[in-house]
């Protein structure tokens, strides 16, 4: 990876790619923000499992009767244009059938979970 690119940014595009190629497992560089963003897809039900093994991160990509599990996955806030919200804009993706994450105080979250402990922040994309 190149020094001063958004990690974020590549790893939503290696999940968006790797659905859009059938593939079963996406591999990226391991960062704490991507390693916490992983696991709250894996959660939620749009990745099947995630590994870390050194300074890779292995995602394990889902699929429902061969229909994956993520239809569209986009980022919010950028590195040249940031959003942040208060607790009471919170973002709905799909009337709540999508997940908003949310870079809160409180580390990573879903719009659901912070809504329920009042938190905002900054979005860092939607899915659904």
């Amino acid at each position: 990876m190149v020094v001063g690119t958004d990690s974020i940014s590549d790893m939503l595009t290696r999940i968006r790619n790797g659905y859009m190629a059938g593939r079963v497992q996406v591999d990226l560089p391991w960062s704490k923000l991507a390693e916490a963003l992983a696991k709250i897809l894996t959660t939620n039900g749009y990745l099947e499992k995630v590994s870390v093994d050194g300074s890779t991160l292995s995602l394990i990509l889902k699929y429902n009767h061969k229909v994956p599990a993520v239809l569209a996955i986009n980022r919010v806030s950028k590195p040249s244009l940031r959003v942040y919200v208060r607790k009471n804009n919170l973002p709905r993706v799909l009337g709540g059938m999508g997940v908003a994450i949310i870079s809160t105080p409180a580390g990573l979250m879903t719009d659901k979970q912070a809504r329920e402990k009042g938190l905002g922040g900054e979005v860092i994309c939607e899915i659904s």
